[in-house]
C-alpha cells in the first residue's frame, strides 16, 4: 500500500527541479528578447566548457610531460665529492641578497656520441673550458673570470670513484682536476674544490656542458653572430672570415679553433669563447625570457648537462635562468684570470690574481665599485686574547705565492708567546687562510683564529699538528719582512729573501686584471686572438 504522504512529496520533488531548471536556462540565455535561443545557447555554452577544459587538460598534461621530458634530461653529480670545509657564502647587499658563483665546465669528452662533433677517441674528459660566472648580489652586475686550462694551480683532496680521497697535488695542470679518477663523465666535484680553494669563493653551482648540449643550445636559439678574425681551414675546422652567424657544429669549431688563428693559443680561444658567449646572452635577451624561448633552449641545454643537486630539476634551472634577467650587456663582463707563460703552461700572475679574487669575495665590480653595500673597509687589527695553551704545537704553511709569509708568521706567533711553531715548505695554495686541528683541539684552533680574522677552522683528521696554511688574503694586508734568522723554523722558507707588499690597490685595478677584461657590449670582431 502507497503511503499517501509521499505522493505530494514527490509532486514537490518534481516541481524543484522543474523550477531549477528554469532557472538555469534563464541564466544561460544571453538576454531577454533572445528566448528562442536557449538551447542553442545551452549546448554552446557547454560545448565551449568541455573545450576550454579539454585546453586546460591538454595544457597539463603537455606541461607536466615535458616537465618530466626535462627533468629526465638531467644528469646530477653527487654532492659526496664536495670537500667538507667551503669558503663562506658572500657579503650581502642592504636588501639580504649575496652573490652567487657558478662554475660553467666545458667537458671535452667524446662520450655518449659526442666523438661525431669533435672526432677523437672517446676516452677519459677534460674540462676543455672553465668560466666562473659571479652574479652580484644585487643581480644586476655579472663577471665571468676565464680560468686557462694549462694554469699551474694546486688541486686539494678530491674523492675518487673508487671511494678513496686523493693527497694534495702541488703545480698541476686546472683541467687535471676534471679527470682526476678517468670517469667518463669526468669529476666535476674536484674541479669545485680546486676552484673554492684557488679563489676562496663558494662555488653555489657548478654546471657542465659537452660538445653535443652546446652544438643543440646554440641551434635552439636560431644561432649566434660571430665575427672570425681570418679564414681558418686546419684541424677539419672551417670557417670564413668575418661576421656571420654559426650554430650547432660551426658554433662549435668557432669557440673550439686554436690553430691558424693568433699565435694558436688558449689564450686566444677563450678570448674568443668570451665574444661567443656575449653574443649568446644578447640573442637570449632579444628573443626574451618568454616560454616560447627558454622551452626549446632548455630541452637542447638539459639533455647534455650536468649539475649540482641544488640545480637538479628544471624548476631550480629556470629559476637561476629567470633571477639573471636583471643583468643588462652593460653590466656584463669578462676577464681572463691574469697569467704569464711558463714554459708549455700557464702560471697564474700574483699579486694581481688574488686581487682579482680578492674583489669578488668582497662583491666589488672589476672598476672597483660596490654593487650597493658598505664598503669592506680595513680589517679589525686582531688583538690577543687571555689565557689559551700556548704549548700546542703549531705548523706554518705558505699558502700564498709570497715568499717568507710562513717566515715571519711563525716569528710573530713565537713573539706572541707560542713554544712549539715550526714551518712546513709544503702548503697547498689557498686564496683565504685556513686552520686544520685534530680532535680535541678546537679551542686552541679559535685561540689561534683570533690572530687571522677571516680564517676558515676545519676539522681535519690528516694533520698531526694544529695547522695554519696562509692564504693570499694574508698575504695582501701583510708586508713581508722576514729574513733568514737562527731558530725562524724548520723548511726551506728560511732561506727565502723579503718580498715587497702585496697590497691591494686603493682606487685602482692593476693592469693584469684590466687588460685581460672584456665588456659583453664590445665590438664582437675586437680582440679575439692573442699573439
Amino acid at each position: 500500500m502507497t503511503d499517501p504522504e509521499a505522493r505530494p512529496g514527490k509532486q514537490h520533488e518534481r516541481r524543484k527541479a522543474q523550477e531549477k531548471a528554469e532557472e538555469n536556462a534563464e541564466n544561460t540565455s544571453v538576454g531577454p528578447d533572445a528566448p528562442s535561443a536557449h538551447p542553442r545557447r545551452r549546448r554552446l555554452a557547454k560545448t565551449a566548457g568541455v573545450t576550454a577544459a579539454a585546453l586546460v587538460l591538454a595544457t597539463a598534461g603537455a606541461g607536466f610531460w615535458f616537465y618530466e621530458r626535462l627533468d629526465g634530461n638531467l644528469s646530477i653529480f653527487s654532492s659526496a665529492g664536495v670537500a667538507g670545509t667551503r669558503p663562506p657564502v658572500g657579503p650581502a647587499d642592504p636588501s639580504g641578497n649575496t652573490p652567487v658563483n657558478v662554475l660553467l665546465l666545458g667537458s671535452d669528452s667524446r662520450a655518449n656520441g659526442n666523438d661525431q662533433l669533435a672526432g677523437g677517441d672517446i676516452g677519459v674528459g677534460n674540462s676543455d673550458t672553465a668560466i666562473l660566472l659571479h652574479v652580484y648580489a644585487d643581480h644586476r652586475h655579472a663577471v665571468a673570470v676565464s680560468i686557462p686550462r694549462d694554469s699551474l694551480v694546486d688541486i686539494p683532496p678530491c674523492l675518487l670513484p673508487s671511494g678513496r680521497w686523493t693527497e694534495p697535488q702541488h703545480d698541476q695542470m686546472f683541467n687535471s682536476a676534471f679527470s682526476l679518477g678517468a670517469a667518463p663523465n669526468g669529476n666535476p666535484a674536484c674541479s669545485q674544490n680546486t676552484v673554492e680553494a684557488l679563489t676562496g669563493l663558494r662555488v653555489d653551482h657548478t654546471v657542465v656542458v659537452d660538445f653535443k648540449g652546446f652544438a643543440a643550445m646554440t641551434s635552439a636559439v636560431g644561432g649566434v653572430r660571430v665575427c672570425v678574425p681570418n679564414e681558418v681551414d686546419s684541424y677539419g675546422i672551417h670557417l670564413k672570415k668575418g661576421l656571420q652567424t654559426v650554430s650547432g657544429q660551426s658554433a662549435l669549431d668557432f669557440v673550439r679553433a686554436r690553430h691558424g688563428i693568433g699565435d694558436g693559443s688558449d689564450i686566444g680561444r677563450m678570448r674568443r669563447q668570451q665574444a661567443f658567449l656575449a653574443a649568446l646572452a644578447q640573442k637570449v635577451q632579444d628573443q626574451g625570457f618568454d616560454l616560447t624561448t627558454l622551452l626549446p633552449l632548455a630541452d637542447a641545454a638539459t639533455r647534455s648537462l650536468t649539475v649540482d643537486q641544488d640545480l637538479g630539476s628544471p624548476m631550480k634551472l629556470a629559476s637561476f635562468i629567470r633571477s639573471l634577467r636583471s643583468v643588462r650587456l652593460a653590466d656584463l663582463a669578462f676577464v681572463t684570470a691574469p697569467w704569464r707563460y711558463a714554459g708549455e703552461r700557464v702560471a697564474l700572475v700574483h699579486p694581481d690574481a688574488d686581487t682579482l679574487w680578492t674583489m669578488l669575495r668582497q662583491d666589488r665590480t672589476l672598476d672597483g665599485r660596490n654593487t650597493g653595500r658598505q664598503g669592506p673597509g680595513t680589517p679589525a687589527p686582531a688583538t690577543a686574547s687571555p689565557g689559551g695553551d700556548l704549548s700546542v704545537p703549531i705548523t706554518v704553511q705558505n699558502g700564498s705565492r709570497t715568499p717568507g709569509l710562513a717566515v715571519q708568521a711563525a716569528q710573530e706567533l713565537r713573539a706572541k708567546g707560542y713554544q712549539n711553531v715550526t714551518v712546513d715548505p709544503d702548503g697547498i695554495q689557498r686564496a683565504v687562510t685556513g686552520i686544520g686541528y685534530q680532535a680535541g683541539q678546537q679551542a686552541a684552533a679559535e685561540q689561534l683564529a683570533r690572530y687571522y680574522p677571516g680564517a676558515e677552522l676545519r676539522a681535519d683528521p690528516a694533520v698531526t699538528t694544529l695547522t695554519l696554511t696562509l692564504g693570499a688574503d694574508y698575504a695582501a694586508t701583510t708586508a713581508t719582512t722576514a729574513t733568514t734568522a737562527p731558530g725562524a723554523g724548520t723548511g726551506t722558507e728560511g732561506t727565502e729573501t723579503p718580498s715587497p707588499t702585496a697590497t691591494t690597490p686603493t682606487g685602482s685595478v692593476p693592469s693584469g686584471i684590466t687588460q685581460n677584461l672584456r665588456a659583453a657590449d664590445a665590438d664582437p670582431c675586437a680582440g679575439l686572438s692573442y699573439g
